[in-house]
């Protein structure tokens, strides 16, 4: 059976050493991810849309497979989570609570 490389064990202990709450830590986990998805969404769709045209030519094979090439580089880059728990484990995202009124 192959395991996954991709995979990473987390203690649960530090994440929540963080916040005082793991639940909390898995939020603001969750924030600074959706935060990544978007900005990597946006990236993605100006990038593809530099090839979005009306007229079909034998150029088309061509741009399509750079549309393939750029498409190919964001799936390869690390999921979101993956990138929001580091930085949280890391202490490079600042988070506040609001305050109770």
């Amino acid at each position: 059976m192959a395991i996954n490389p991709s995979i990473v064990s987390r203690d649960l202990d530090k994440l929540a050493a963080k916040t005082g709450n793991i639940y909390e830590s898995v939020y603001i986990a969750s924030q600074r991810a959706r935060q990544v998805a978007v900005k990597t969404k946006e990236e993605l769709t100006q990038k593809l849309g530099e090839f979005a045209s009306n007229i079909d030519n034998l150029e088309e094979i061509f741009e399509n497979r750079e549309q393939i090439e750029i498409s190919r580089f964001y799936e390869r880059q690390p999921k979101p989570t993956s990138v929001a728990l580091e930085e949280f484990i890391e202490d490079k995202v600042e988070y506040r609570w609001k305050d109770a009124e």
